[in-house]
């Protein structure tokens, strides 16, 4: 299954490149995308850190020693510790899916937190 919410959008976000927005407001706990996934084993995974790639992934499966390529919007989310939004990983069914966490305003970006409040340094330095 995929589903893209018909009020999200892809565009410039200021110092981020790219990102998802909402053309319109989307309420709280809201199913906004279920997207499939390419998967990577782990061989691959090693080598995608030299890529472009390498800021896009997910960590995939249930041994964790896989990574994900989402398919439409999933790998725009940008980043922040204080997220509109989250995300859940189906291992089954090779999907992630985004929801929201509140009420997300016409024109606001849409927010993921990558490392799901884990409290692990990112490999970035958050804006």
């Amino acid at each position: 299954m995929s589903h893209i919410h018909p009020s999200l959008i892809v565009k410039s976000s200021k110092k981020r490149g790219r990102g998802v927005f909402a053309l319109n407001g989307i309420e709280a706990n809201t199913l906004v995308e279920v997207s499939p996934i390419l998967i990577l084993n782990s061989h691959e995974t090693k080598i995608i850190h030299n890529t472009i790639l390498h800021d896009y992934y997910f960590i995939w499966g249930h041994q964790q020693n896989q990574s994900a390529i989402g398919l439409g919007y999933i790998s725009i989310y940008n980043h922040s510790p204080n997220a509109n939004c989250y995300h859940e990983c189906d291992f089954d069914d090779n999907t992630i899916s985004i929801y929201s966490k509140r009420f997300i305003a016409a024109e606001e970006e849409l927010y993921i937190n990558y490392m799901k409040g884990e409290e692990k340094p990112l490999w970035f330095k958050p804006i």
